[in-house]
């Protein structure tokens, strides 16, 4: 016998999922063992899919183990994929076809309010992806992987851009740390990632040679849609760069990420942020700056409703467009509270509707009373009048009966 392989998760814990052992021979064909709830009813089909993935990495003598606790299509090519990879040298892919609307692209000022991250190597927790009512919806290929694990989900986390309806959330990827994150993005880019979550960023050096890789691997793969970026800002360095950062190419929305930088000053986060205060407002004025969307870190406390809503609040004043979640539950949290309120709505219209009434007039000036008004101070209204309608607290045809 050869090489033994292994792939993919076990025990209760990994329901929607498969686990693999893979093992070549030398002849004797293929034998097949396959163990699953579901067997009577989907075992013909598994085992069908099964020697298909095998003849398609011409795989003739083999013994393979697999165990089945739900898993779709997608998941168990990945994960058998995975397995064949660990035992021979090949740069074939075994992809299903893509769903249509994962081919789409998002603009740079989509709106970014919630992103939920959802580990990479954990299938049950993206088959929802769509439902979840989150802005953008992150597959992490970072922290949330174990390192033996990495490779696996990276195939994985492919599988599932392709096949996974996100249903209208951005489809983002967190890649790892340096040289492992550029060797990421083959995996990543040819399926269309709107997004691309960078972590600790120090320089714009680091995302002009993600840049590059991105713009190669998409000219090899004839890839039309955008790929934007998103640093995550982890380290006082990186703090201290974020003009930088923000200004480089390509990059929509700048994040910090609270609880690395926390332990690079050597200090406790605290539920009021005073250890973070300078780093975050440092951070929304580069944005500012730069003219793109300013992110604020995750809340780690999914349980405690209360405090989540405070710290998107404080979040808010300090001028964040919007935070990272780590459960579904804290989606709507998130999104009621950077929901503009009713002063904000009123200021909005009023500079909206000066706005249209000089457009309409001819004029090249926008002025409310007798101060101008800069362009930049008319998309912000914008925005918070499209937040508004987003969230039910304005009707999209609010001018028809607006007096100003």
């Amino acid at each position: 016998m050869g090489m033994k392989a292994m792939a993919g998760n076990r025990g209760k814990s990994a329901g929607s999922d498969c686990y693999v052992e893979l093992e070549l021979a030398l002849d004797g064909g293929i034998h097949l063992e396959l163990k699953s709830k579901v067997k009577a009813l989907f075992g013909k089909k598994i085992e069908f899919l099964c020697l298909q993935v095998l003849d398609f990495f011409a795989i003739e003598n083999c013994q393979i183990y697999l165990e089945d606790n739900g898993a779709l299509d997608y998941v168990i090519t990945a994960r058998i994929e995975a397995a064949i990879k660990q035992v021979i040298t090949t740069n074939k892919e075994y992809l299903l076809d893509i769903l249509p609307q994962n081919r789409l692209g998002t603009s740079a000022e989509k709106k970014r309010r919630s992103r939920l991250y959802l580990p990479g190597n954990t299938p049950k927790l993206a088959l929802n992806a769509g439902v979840y009512g989150a802005d953008g919806i992150i597959l992490d290929l970072e922290d949330s992987v174990a390192p033996e694990k990495k490779f696996e989900a990276a195939i994985l986390v492919r599988n599932t851009l392709r096949n996974v309806d996100f249903g209208g959330a951005e489809r983002m990827v967190r890649i790892n740390q340096n040289q492992a994150g550029l060797d990421d993005l083959k995996y990543v880019i040819p399926h269309s990632p709107n997004l691309l979550l960078v972590p600790k960023c120090e320089s714009a050096a680091q995302l002009q040679l993600i840049n590059e890789k991105v713009e190669q691997i998409k000219a090899e793969h004839n890839v039309a849609t955008p790929v934007h970026l998103m640093p995550i800002l982890e380290s006082a360095k990186g703090v201290l760069n974020a003009l930088e950062i923000a200004s480089a190419d390509n990059v929509v929305a700048l994040a910090i990420g609270l609880e690395d930088y926390t332990a690079d000053l050597g200090v406790q986060r605290t539920d009021d942020g005073t250890e973070s205060f300078f780093a975050r407002c440092q951070l929304v004025n580069a944005a500012t700056a730069a003219g793109i969307q300013a992110i604020d870190s995750v809340f780690s406390d999914v349980s405690d409703k209360e405090k989540l809503q405070q710290n998107v609040l404080r979040s808010k004043a300090l001028g964040f467009d919007g935070m990272g979640c780590i459960h579904p539950r804290q989606i709507d949290v998130v999104h009621d509270n950077y929901a503009p309120n009713d002063a904000e709505i009123e200021y909005a219209k009023k500079i909206v509707n000066a706005f249209h009434i000089a457009s309409e007039k001819g004029l090249g000036v926008v002025s409310l009373g007798s101060k101008m008004i800069d362009p930049p101070v008319v998309k912000r209204a914008q925005t918070t009048i499209d937040m508004a309608v987003d969230v039910g607290k304005l009707a999209e045809n609010w001018r028809d009966d607006y007096v100003s």
